[in-house]
């Protein structure tokens, strides 16, 4: 299976673990739902069927169970772009389509079954296009229910992970942990690191620490490969944090030190840090800069943003003696 973004191989990774979906239908499915699903029969299926073109947007996973008495599928959409996608019910309609063509084509079926579609979204946009296929056709509210009925629609469970809170969280220690880093992935500093420690503390509960040490190094990977811009410091409170978690907490330390390693993720660690300060740097900037002479022209702030870092923490240090904004332009031409 080839897995192209941090997003995708960490949903695939903890998603795939079949008591982590059981735990997460048994937790969020409305309660009609879960009546009619026998969860002793969930099964993970093998195929995917997000186009290439779109791997990089979304990824998924087929569950085959019982639903009412017969064969039927849960399917999960995992939606990891930091924006919304207005199409998304369309992308959804697709890939049911191609799971029922699947079996026409393999298994010879006369009749389609039953499959329940879910969606993930963690991004940052808050999620305003509802959610049933009928409301991406234009003009369809505005039909009455005698044309309707022409019209395929459908709705779809929506699970935007971003307006979660802490008590909303819910299910055994992999899928709360889950749930917590993909919910704040896109928050910066302090906030972000105190969600990653208490998704650490979480693991804790696992019986067996060889499964929570496991599933740390997942869940780091997935964290350092999708922050780059997480600073040094950021990094030795980390390992402070696990070091004093788990008695067996310098190996992980240790292990990711060698993944890193391996996988070329320091480097990429060192230029996201780097990107991370002139971030910071630029912000400060535009700040200090608006508080001393007023809102920045968009000219400006274009400017500034092009500058590189070490042209910022210049004019940073000299900010007591800028006197106006003319003095700058050397720096910005």
């Amino acid at each position: 299976m080839k897995i192209m973004t941090p997003h995708d191989k960490f949903f695939k990774e903890t998603m795939s673990k079949l008591e982590v979906t059981e735990s997460f239908l048994e937790n969020y499915l409305p309660e009609q739902i879960k009546a009619v699903i026998n969860f002793e029969k969930l099964k993970l299926e093998k195929d995917t069927f997000i186009d290439e073109t779109l791997k990089e947007t979304y990824a998924d996973l087929l569950f085959k169970t019982d639903i009412n008495g017969r064969e039927g599928y849960i399917y999960f959409l995992f939606e990891h772009k930091s924006y919304i996608s207005k199409t998304v019910a369309f992308q959804l309609l697709k890939y049911m389509t191609a799971i029922w063509e699947a079996k026409i084509t393999e298994e010879n079926q006369g009749e389609l079954p039953i499959i329940i579609p879910l969606i993930f979204y963690q991004g940052k946009e808050k999620w305003n296009i509802g959610n049933s296929f009928g409301e991406i056709i234009k003009g369809y509210g505005e039909l009455p229910p005698d044309i309707k009925k022409y019209i395929p629609d459908f709705e779809y469970l929506l699970y935007d992970i971003s307006k979660y809170k802490d008590e909303d969280i819910k299910g055994i220690a992999y899928l709360q942990s889950y749930i917590t880093i993909i919910r704040d992935i896109f928050v910066d500093g302090k906030d972000f690191l105190e969600s990653l420690f208490r998704a650490i503390e979480y693991l804790k509960e696992l019986e067996n620490q060889e499964d929570a040490i496991g599933y740390l190094n997942v869940m780091l990977r997935y964290v350092f490969s999708a922050k780059k811009e997480m600073s040094k410091k950021d990094y030795k409170e980390i390992v402070k944090k696990i070091e004093t978690t788990y008695s067996e907490g310098s190996e992980v330390v240790m292990t990711l030190a060698d993944i890193f390693r391996e996988e070329g993720l320091e480097k990429g660690m060192e230029k996201g840090i780097g990107i991370g300060e002139k971030r910071t740097l630029l912000k400060t900037n535009i700040k200090l800069l608006t508080k001393k002479f007023g809102p920045l022209t968009a000219e400006v702030k274009a400017k500034l943003e092009k500058l590189d870092k070490d042209t910022l923490e210049i004019i940073t240090d000299s900010i007591l003696e800028i006197e106006s904004l003319k003095d700058i332009e050397k720096y910005l031409n």
